[in-house]
C-alpha cells in the first residue's frame, strides 16, 4: 500500500523529536500500548489531543466486559457478542477478544485500578443489553471509565512516559518506501514545544477514539473528529464498515435542537432493573425481543425510534423510580448528577431520552495484531476496525477491545523493533511538500457537517437522504478544492480548520458506505431497505482514498476480512 501523498495544509515542522514509538491518544488503548511498549525498553511517546484524560475513555460509565464470574466463560461471552454483531464479526478476533480479556482486566487491576467488589471481596457484576449473564465490572458505581483512566495516567507518569498533551496529530509520516516514519503533530499552548513540529518513529500507534462529532448530538467529547480515520485515509490505510455507527439508545434529552457532547444515561441502568416506557408509561420494548429493555443496542434504539414515530413524540422515558434515592446515589451518582444538573430528579420523575450518536463500530481497518495496510502504522480502540463489533457493537466490549489489542500491538512492536535492530534500518521521512496537498475547510464548516448528517445519515436512514448528504457533503469539498485550484489559497490552518477537515473527510466515506449498503442490519437502518439481505451484503466495504481526493470504494467477497498485507505470509490465521 502506497502513500496518497496527500497532507493537510500546514507549516513545515519547526521541531523534531526521535521514538521507538509513537502513541497518538491517551484512552485505555492509546495508554495501555504506551505501557507495554514503554515496559519493554522501547522510547515512547505519548501525544495526546488535549489533557490526558480528556478523551472518551473517562466519560464511559457502564464498565468493562470479561468472563470473570462463577459459570460463565469466554464461549459465552463470544456468543452474545457475535448475535450482537448481526453477522459481521470476524469470529477469530473476537475469540481473541473474549479469551484474552479477563487476564488483561486482572493486569489492568495490577496496574491501579479499582472495581466495585462485592460483601465477599470478588468484583461484583452487573448485567447490560445483549448479555446473558451478569459480566460487567464497573467502579465507583458508574464512573468506570473515569477509575481506568486514572489508573492507567498514573502509571505513565510513574514509569516517566513522554506525554505531550494539546496536540492535534495532523498527519502520517513515511519514508521512500511508504513505511511509517512519525507523525507531524501541532502542540496549542505554552510548553516545552509549540507550533507544528514531528515525532519520527518507526511505528505510530492510532488511539484517537471516535467521530462522534461529526454528528449535532453526541455522547462523544468534543474531541472526537475523526482526526486517527483521517489520518489514515490520507496516508494510504483501509477503512472498513464505517456506516456502522453506533447511535445509544437511552441519552438525556435535552431538546430537539440541542447540540454538542449530550449527557449518557447507562445502559446499566436498564441492567439493574429500568424501564423504558413512552408518555403513557406503557413498557414498549417487552414483546419485541426476548431480553426486552437488555436487548442489543441498535434494536433497543429502533425500538425507541418507532414508538416516536407512531406517537409523534421527541422523546421516551426511562423509568428506574422504583431504585429509590439510595441506589441511585450510591449505584449511578454520575448519572444522578447529571440529570439533577438538568432539572431532572430520576428518584421521583422518568428520565427523558433519546438515541444519539455514540460509538464507530468501523474504522481503520487492521488484522490481529493492530496492524494496518500501512505498513509500521497501528490502530486499535474506537478508531479501529478489528472485527470485534460487526454491524453493532455489544456493550462494554469497547473498553475490553482497547485492552486486548493494545497489548497485542505491543508485542508486535517489541518483536520487530528486535529484528529491525539486526538489520539497522532507520525510516527518513520523504520531505515536507512545499504546496498544500489537500485544501482546508473553514471552520464554521463544522457545524455544516454536523447538520447535514444528522439530517441525512443519522439513526433513519434512505436512498434519498444519504444522496442528498453525499451530494451537499461533496459540495463543500468541490467548493474548497476549486479555491485551492484557482488561486492556491486555502482556509488558514489552524485547529478549527484542520478538525473541520477531518470531518469532512470521515463524513464522506459514512456516507459513501451508508449509500452502498442498501439493507438493514445492526445499527445501520435504511428505511427503504428494511430487511436484512445476509445473501447480498454479508460483506464488508473498504474505503481507501485516492490520490486526487476521490473515494475507492470496495465491497470483500464474504464476511471475512482480507488480509492488511497480502504480500507477506500470515503467521496467524
Amino acid at each position: 500500500m502506497t502513500s496518497t501523498g496527500i497532507r493537510l495544509h500546514a507549516p513545515a515542522p519547526g521541531w523534531s523529536i526521535d521514538a521507538d514509538v509513537v502513541v497518538v491518544g491517551s484512552g485505555v488503548a492509546g495508554l495501555t500500548a504506551a505501557l507495554r511498549c514503554e515496559a519493554a525498553g522501547l522510547t515512547t511517546v505519548v501525544v495526546t489531543k488535549a489533557h490526558l484524560d480528556d478523551g472518551s475513555t473517562r466519560w464511559a460509565q457502564g464498565g468493562i466486559a470479561a468472563a470473570l464470574g462463577d459459570g460463565d466463560t469466554p464461549e459465552q461471552h463470544l456468543d452474545d457478542t457475535l448475535v450482537a454483531g448481526a453477522g459481521m464479526c470476524d469470529e477469530g478476533a473476537v475469540r481473541i477478544l473474549v479469551t484474552e480479556g479477563p487476564d488483561a482486566v486482572r493486569r489492568l487491576i495490577s496496574t491501579g485500578a479499582h472495581f466495585d467488589t462485592d460483601a465477599d471481596g470478588g468484583i461484583e457484576l452487573t448485567r447490560e443489553g445483549g448479555h446473558h449473564r451478569r459480566r460487567i465490572a464497573h467502579a465507583g458505581g458508574d464512573a468506570t471509565g473515569a477509575e481506568i483512566s486514572r489508573a492507567l495516567v498514573e502509571a505513565a507518569l510513574a514509569r516517566g512516559v513522554r506525554m505531550i498533551e494539546n496536540a492535534l496529530v495532523l498527519d502520517l509520516l513515511t519514508d521512500a518506501e511508504g513505511r511509517t516514519a512519525g507523525v507531524t503533530l501541532h502542540v496549542m499552548g505554552e510548553g516545552q514545544h509549540d507550533g507544528v513540529g514531528a515525532v519520527h518513529a518507526p511505528a505510530v500507534v492510532l488511539a484517537t477514539g471516535g467521530m462522534g462529532q461529526v454528528f449535532s448530538a453526541t455522547t462523544n467529547p468534543s474531541v472526537s473528529t475523526g482526526d486517527g480515520v483521517a489520518l489514515a485515509l490520507r496516508a494510504g490505510a483501509e477503512v472498513s464498515d464505517l456506516e456502522f455507527v453506533q447511535f445509544h439508545p437511552t441519552v438525556l434529552f435535552l431538546g430537539a435542537d440541542a447540540e454538542g457532547q449530550q449527557p449518557l444515561v447507562s445502559e446499566a441502568v436498564r441492567g439493574e432493573g429500568a424501564h423504558l416506557v413512552d408518555a403513557d408509561g406503557v413498557r414498549f420494548m417487552v414483546g419485541q425481543h426476548e431480553l426486552a429493555e437488555l436487548a442489543p443496542r441498535d434494536i433497543v434504539a429502533k425500538g425507541i425510534m418507532r414508538r416516536m414515530q407512531e406517537q409523534d413524540a421527541e422523546h421516551m422515558f426511562l423509568d428506574a423510580r422504583h431504585f429509590g434515592a439510595a441506589m441511585w446515589e450510591h449505584r449511578f451518582p454520575t448519572i444522578l448528577a447529571a440529570c439533577r444538573a438538568h432539572g431532572i430528579d430520576p428518584v421521583t420523575e422518568p428520565i427523558p431520552i433519546a438515541p444519539a450518536a455514540h460509538y464507530a463500530s468501523g474504522g481503520v481497518r487492521t488484522d490481529a495484531r493492530g496492524r494496518t495496510t500501512v505498513p509500521g502504522l497501528y490502530a486499535c480502540g474506537e478508531v479501529a476496525c478489528t472485527g470485534v463489533h460487526g454491524a453493532n457493537r455489544l456493550a462494554s466490549n469497547s473498553l475490553l477491545e482497547g485492552l486486548v489489542y493494545a497489548e497485542r500491538i505491543a508485542a508486535d512492536i517489541t518483536a520487530r523493533h528486535a529484528e529491525h535492530r539486526l538489520h539497522a534500518r532507520v525510516p527518513v521521512p520523504v520531505p515536507h511538500p512545499s504546496r498544500p496537498a489537500h485544501p482546508l475547510q473553514a471552520a464554521e464548516a463544522r457545524f455544516a457537517i454536523q447538520r447535514i448528517m444528522t439530517d441525512g445519515a443519522g439513526v433513519l436512514r434512505s436512498d434519498e437522504s444519504l444522496t442528498r448528504a453525499a451530494e451537499q457533503l461533496q459540495r463543500l469539498h468541490r467548493d474548497a478544492r476549486d479555491a485551492l485550484d484557482e488561486n492556491g489559497k486555502t482556509a488558514e490552518p489552524g485547529v478549527d480548520t484542520w478538525e473541520a477537515t477531518n470531518l469532512l473527510c470521515v463524513a464522506r466515506v459514512l456516507v459513501e458506505a451508508a449509500l452502498r449498503r442498501q439493507e438493514t442490519r445492526g445499527c445501520h437502518w435504511r428505511l427503504d431497505h428494511a430487511d436484512r439481505d445476509d445473501t447480498a451484503w454479508r460483506r464488508h466495504i473498504v474505503v481507501r482514498l485516492n490520490p486526487d481526493r476521490s473515494l475507492a470504494v470496495d465491497t470483500t467477497d464474504t464476511a471475512d476480512f482480507p488480509p492488511t498485507r497480502p504480500h507477506q505470509p500470515s503467521q496467524e490465521q
